[in-house]
């Protein structure tokens, strides 16, 4: 092996070769809810990062939320494992959550 194929060896991250876009390097989860400005819409989903997904939500490239723009934010919550994470935003999800946004809102 020579010192290039090393270093690519070095450098590259571990998460690459999970399946389905998996991610072991991630320390941090975020959950995120965000209410449209124009109709009675809140969107509510887990992210890595909060940054670039909140600005897609934005800039209309997400189908799920195109028709509803332009949003604030409402929550954005961090979590140390993507379970807590994800049973936070199930939780959201549920009527009895969405009634909970709606109150922050």
């Amino acid at each position: 092996m020579n010192l290039y194929n090393y270093l690519i060896v070095l450098v590259t991250p571990k998460w690459r070769n999970l399946p389905a876009g998996r991610l072991v390097e991630a320390k941090l989860y975020y959950v995120h809810a965000i209410s449209s400005l124009s109709r009675t819409y809140i969107y509510v989903g887990l992210i890595i990062n909060k940054y670039r997904r909140i600005d897609e939500h934005q800039k209309d490239y997400n189908k799920t939320t195109r028709a509803n723009c332009p949003f604030k934010i409402i929550l954005v919550k961090k979590y140390q494992t993507r379970q807590e994470a994800r049973k936070r935003e199930k939780y959201l999800k549920s009527g009895i959550g969405k009634e909970f946004l709606k109150t922050i809102k």
